[in-house]
């Protein structure tokens, strides 16, 4: 049977991603913040373990009893609220690089073997603001362009026995606009304005989680198999690089 490791998995789109892959066969673990997992519980028989990025020996000790793995996906990330860098804290910005970029690498250096020995498929989830930059997201899209370099360098290094993509969503409508999950009561006023944004998208309205799940199976899949390295953009058209 498959096996799949999703890194922040309790989240809006972790849970719609961990019900499709569980119903299509394969065998699921969600990892996440025990705040996250407890508040979000997946549906019976999905393996949950706690993991917390911002801690390498929680990192280490979640990956500990995997002898292989099919597939990976990462999509943990957070940032805290709309400010320029010139009012960004040091603490703030080494806070959101050290969960978005250095747990990701952290992760990618428990999966690699793991799925080297399987011949797997990593899936990153980073953010059009990686490329689309836009004020007062500074620090989120400086890591998640980052997570692009490390998934782009993962490829060629890993190669040919692991497959390492990236997904690239827009906004999605999740309690990450509200908070993020695990780190807040996910009822915070939204930022974006929604309207004004459905305006600017080709396709009229803002994604939700079964829109990224889509593409990420695709990079899981066969269908992908002649693709590493690359990052598909999901934003309704908003954005086309």
């Amino acid at each position: 049977m498959k096996n799949l490791v999703l890194v922040g998995g309790a989240g809006g789109i972790g849970r719609s991603l961990a019900n499709r892959a569980f119903d299509e066969g394969w065998e699921v673990t969600v990892m996440d913040l025990e705040t996250s997992i407890t508040k979000h519980p997946p549906k019976k028989g999905i393996e949950t373990r706690n993991i917390d990025l911002s801690n390498h020996l929680s990192i280490s000790k979640a990956f500990k009893g995997f002898k292989s793995l099919s597939g990976l996906v990462n999509l943990a990330g957070f940032m805290h609220g709309l400010n320029s860098l010139e009012d960004i804290t040091n603490e703030e910005f080494d806070e959101v690089i050290n969960v978005n970029l250095r747990g990701a690498f952290i992760v990618a250096k428990e999966a690699i073997p793991l799925l080297k020995s399987n011949g797997g498929s990593m899936v990153n989830v980073v953010s059009g603001l990686a490329s689309n930059v836009r004020p007062n997201y500074g620090i989120y899209g400086v890591s998640k362009a980052g997570l692009i370099n490390l998934t782009k360098t993962l490829a060629l290094e890993a190669a040919p026995k692991v497959r390492v993509n990236a997904v690239g969503p827009s906004a999605v409508d999740t309690a990450f606009l509200r908070g993020g999950t695990g780190r807040s009561t996910e009822n915070e006023p939204i930022t974006l304005d929604i309207e004004n944004y459905t305006k600017i998208t080709p396709l009229a309205r803002i994604a939700i989680p079964d829109d990224i799940v889509g593409p990420i199976m695709f990079l899981l899949g066969s269908d992908s198999k002649f693709m590493t390295g690359q990052t598909l953009w999901v934003n309704g058209g908003g954005y086309m690089p």
